[in-house]
């Protein structure tokens, strides 16, 4: 019997207390490990959000959505009553990052202004950047659209851009994002994350770039096929141990599966509204951990 897929996530939970190196980092204690992979099926409409908690899909998905806008200000996410920025985006953390002249809100070239204009001068989060630095993910959009194009495998999108880390509240944690096509028409997307904050911002990655690779399969006339996940330093927070050996404790449930209803002409216009849930997400309980900023 095939396990769930789930357990990949379980197990490098387990694998990390097991064996891993207790270390202090910028932001406090954890433990870590460096090298791990999983792997998630993505047919038929499945969407991996973990089950043996409730995952903020939401959240995640207005985070998501805003990333493929190009924008890089937290008061257009707080809007959405999205908040997972709002401890990067103070006045004291902007300063402790040397971005004095940045507002409150404004969290420079983050990833947003990276996929949609990497390398373009950056002023401030309120700036036009259109026609500016390149476009990587309308690029990508255009080879996967075109049957000639799109078993390339340059289809690459970086985050990380060494130019700009010093202006950026955070530099990006997932940094390197590469698609790939088989057979003509099934999209898979490969995600390599230089840090992964194993007990909260793993399960969001792995639903973020899985959900985008729905809206590009969607958009393109593809079908969304596998999202694989690279991880190098993943690490759990001390404050997270506790709750994390309850979570590995449950069994986890089928994944729900969506689907998307809505082909527009351009990316950007996808909303949270196009999502129509085939099969519903079913979870256990909501484990509570602080986020660490």
């Amino acid at each position: 019997m095939v396990s769930h897929e789930e357990q990949q996530y379980l197990n490098l939970i387990t694998d990390i207390l097991n064996k891993g190196s207790d270390e202090i980092s910028r932001n406090g204690k954890v433990r870590s490990l460096f090298g791990t992979s999983m792997r998630f099926s993505l047919k038929d409409g499945t969407i991996p959000l973990l089950t043996t908690k409730r995952v903020a899909w939401k959240t995640c998905f207005e985070e998501l959505v805003w990333f493929i806008r190009g924008s890089t200000s937290n008061e257009e996410l707080q809007a959405k009553n999205v908040h997972i920025w709002d401890d990067n985006s103070t006045r004291e953390f902007l300063d402790s990052r040397g971005l004095q002249n940045n507002n409150v809100g404004d969290l420079g070239p983050v990833y947003g202004h990276q996929w949609r204009h990497f390398n373009a001068p950056y002023v401030n989060c309120n700036t036009n950047y259109d026609g500016q630095g390149i476009d990587q993910l309308q690029n990508i959009i255009s080879d996967l659209s075109d049957p000639s194009k799109r078993t390339s495998r340059r289809l690459v999108m970086s985050a990380w851009n060494p130019q700009q880390l010093n202006e950026m509240a955070l530099p990006p944690c997932h940094v390197l994002i590469q698609f790939n096509v088989r057979e003509g028409k099934y999209l898979s997307c490969a995600l390599y994350q230089r840090s992964g904050d194993v007990g909260l911002g793993v399960p969001f990655n792995i639903a973020s770039y899985s959900f985008l690779t729905h809206i590009i399969a969607k958009h393109c006339g593809l079908e969304a096929d596998e999202f694989v996940y690279f991880l190098g330093n993943a690490h759990i927070y001390e404050d997270h141990i506790e709750p994390l050996k309850e979570q590995v404790t449950r069994t986890p449930l089928p994944f729900p599966k969506l689907q998307i209803t809505h082909k527009y002409d351009r990316i950007e216009d996808y909303c949270i509204h196009d999502i129509t849930w085939i099969e519903d997400y079913k979870h256990h309980k909501t484990i509570k951990m602080n986020m660490v900023a």
